[in-house]
């Protein structure tokens, strides 16, 4: 782990109960060590510059300073620093305007801690780990917008991306809307679209069909 010295992130976060639970936890991490954090944009960026972590976890939505504009703003300082955005918001438009800033991943916020540090290692490793909570922002964003391409026109949303990844994990759809925090009753109109543009009629053939097109692995 380069050279056994610890992974040292930043987390930036308006909400002191996600910031105060994930300090807790990277606590009892070995190879991870958060030595900063701020609850605002403009904070976010000055207390980046002066500490030069390897990681930054940015929220999307905070005060002063969008999680998009700090990101816009380290770019270009930090071309190699480790940009990576924790948020609530799965819509595309979030996702387009952190990859545009300049961000090198999207993480939701269901995350567990485990994946979150195995999501951290791989990025630092230079191999993004394959997540349903993941939108890797460098690689796997165009090349999952190329794969939608390849296989017609099936035009799954990421939502449906997340909960077909899911699936294909064996996950019931009690399981997934706890992962995702919905309701079961939205997780089985999602996995109903998934089936209509698929063209299937029940998961394993939803499953087949995703890992023969690439949409999944």
């Amino acid at each position: 782990m380069r050279d056994s010295k610890p992974i040292t992130v930043f987390l930036a976060d308006d909400h002191p109960l996600l910031r105060t639970g994930l300090r807790l936890s990277m606590d009892h991490e070995a190879d991870i060590e958060l030595i900063g954090e701020a609850d605002n944009g403009y904070s976010a960026v000055e207390k980046i510059k002066a500490q030069l972590p390897d990681v930054a976890l940015i929220d999307v939505d905070m005060p002063g300073l969008s999680g998009i504009g700090v990101i816009r703003v380290l770019r270009k300082f930090f071309p190699k620093m480790k940009l990576i955005v924790l948020s609530t918001y799965s819509e595309e438009k979030y996702i387009q305007a952190a990859m545009d800033a300049g961000a090198d991943g999207y993480v939701l916020k269901s995350v567990g801690i485990g994946e979150l540090v195995k999501i951290i290692k791989s990025f630092c490793s230079g191999k993004p780990e394959l997540s349903p909570y993941l939108v890797n922002l460098t690689s796997g964003y165009d090349n999952e917008k190329k794969r939608t391409g390849a296989c017609g026109n099936y035009k799954l949303s990421v939502r449906e991306m997340e909960i077909l990844a899911l699936i294909a994990e064996g996950k019931g759809n009690k399981q997934i809307a706890e992962i995702l925090c919905i309701s079961t009753e939205t997780v089985k109109s999602h996995v109903k679209n998934i089936f209509r543009k698929l063209e299937v009629r029940n998961r394993v053939d939803a499953v087949r069909i995703a890992r023969e097109k690439q949409l999944i692995f």
